[in-house]
């Protein structure tokens, strides 16, 4: 691995940095960041400053309205825009979106991108993934699932209930995982299926009140209550919906990964300057030990996030899997940033629980991280399994 940013990539990041300090960190405390994400209002004017700054959409393809850029250098541009909660939405790198723009870039069709990648590359529309269910559906283990795809001629009824749905409230697209029987056009297995929101059969039956509140749409329960989409509909080939999942999960996770380390960024920063600021027996509170010491571990495990980053990054754009590396990154990225966050809100003290400051917004933006796109236990086990076959003999 080259560690070395090209003229380009440090000039972008440079570009990106003072577009999130100067122009969207003003936005954090505007009245229309709601207890669901922001506004549809918000999120048009913080997409149409991304646009006027020619950062929008930096993951997609030049083809389609992108920046075209690999893995590598979205590390660096989507930490850069993490910074701020809200900078992500500006850039339209945000979740779902972005990692629904890469599933549809590599499986949709040239008609199904033109229909729906173009405008949500354009940040023109929103979308929805919609896998998990509540229990005893698809969770952790995707295996699980039971919204059901049956054939009725030429179209497929959908019928199941899915919950934890990131951005349903306002999507105009959603990306549909549901159990299909062996059909003329696939074996048995799961299939995705591409649906407007507005399609009758689709139910948003209520949005969840949950710890974190940045993401567009909030997270709602979704009741699929004999949606019919025709063949069309179908994303890539019927039951290979499992396998297109593992397109979209690995570099999600890794996205995220790269976004929340601009977040934890963030609340070392403010602590860091605190911690030089404040006096307490007799001396700036970052020279006792105690304070000097949490400053210390959360530069180590910010540098142990980005080499992670950045070495997962590069295998993914070596065109492998990255499966492996993308879940060992999830785990010590999510636990390590959440750890940076907290000893920031430690050092903060008093200050660090109050919103007079963002690091207590970020504590509670970073916790879920530790659950959402797989538990850290769920990946663990994983990794696990792989070592001990690593050991088998025949």
């Amino acid at each position: 691995m080259d560690f070395a940013l090209s003229d380009e990539l440090a000039a972008l990041k440079e570009r990106t940095e003072r577009f999130v300090q100067e122009q969207i960190l003003p936005y954090e405390s505007d009245a229309r960041q709601t207890a669901h994400g922001p506004a549809e209002e918000l999120r048009r004017e913080l997409v149409g400053l991304g646009r006027r700054a020619g950062l929008l959409s930096p993951h997609v393809g030049r083809e389609w309205g992108g920046l075209g850029l690999d893995h590598r250098a979205k590390a660096v541009v989507f930490e850069a825009a993490g910074y701020s909660p809200l900078g992500p939405v500006a850039l339209n790198c945000f979740a779902p979106d972005e990692a629904n723009m890469h599933l549809l870039e590599q499986v949709a069709e040239e008609r199904q991108k033109k229909e729906w990648l173009r405008p949500l590359a354009a940040g023109e529309i929103r979308s929805c993934f919609m896998m998990t269910e509540p229990a005893p559906g698809a969770g952790s283990d995707p295996a699980m699932l039971r919204t059901t795809a049956r054939r009725d001629g030429a179209d497929f009824i959908i019928d199941g209930t899915k919950w934890l749905i990131t951005g349903a409230v306002g999507a105009e697209l959603a990306i549909i995982m549901a159990k299909n029987s062996s059909d003329p056009l696939g074996p048995h297995g799961a299939t995705m299926f591409l649906s407007s929101m507005k399609a009758t059969g689709i139910h948003i039956e209520r949005v969840l009140d949950t710890l974190d509140r940045f993401m567009a749409g909030g997270h709602a329960v979704v009741r699929l209550d004999g949606l019919r989409v025709p063949e069309n509909a179908v994303l890539g080939q019927v039951g290979a919906g499992f396998r297109y999942a593992q397109v979209r999960l690995a570099p999600a996770r890794l996205t995220h990964c790269m976004r929340w380390l601009g977040a934890a960024r963030r609340a070392h920063d403010i602590a860091a300057d605190y911690a030089r600021r404040r006096t307490a027996f007799g001396k700036p509170i970052g020279k006792h030990e105690g304070v000097g010491f949490m400053l210390a571990d959360n530069e180590m495990d910010i540098h142990q996030s980005r080499l992670v980053i950045w070495h997962a990054a590069w295998v993914l754009d070596r065109g492998e899997r990255g499966i492996y590396e993308s879940s060992m990154a999830k785990v010590i990225c999510s636990e390590a940033i959440w750890r940076v966050v907290d000893r920031s809100m430690q050092i903060l003290g008093g200050l660090g629980i109050t919103d007079d400051t963002i690091v207590a917004r970020l504590f509670r933006e970073v916790r879920p991280f530790r659950i959402y796109d797989g538990p850290s236990e769920v990946h663990r086990w994983s990794i696990a399994r792989r070592v001990l076959r690593a050991g088998t003999t025949s």
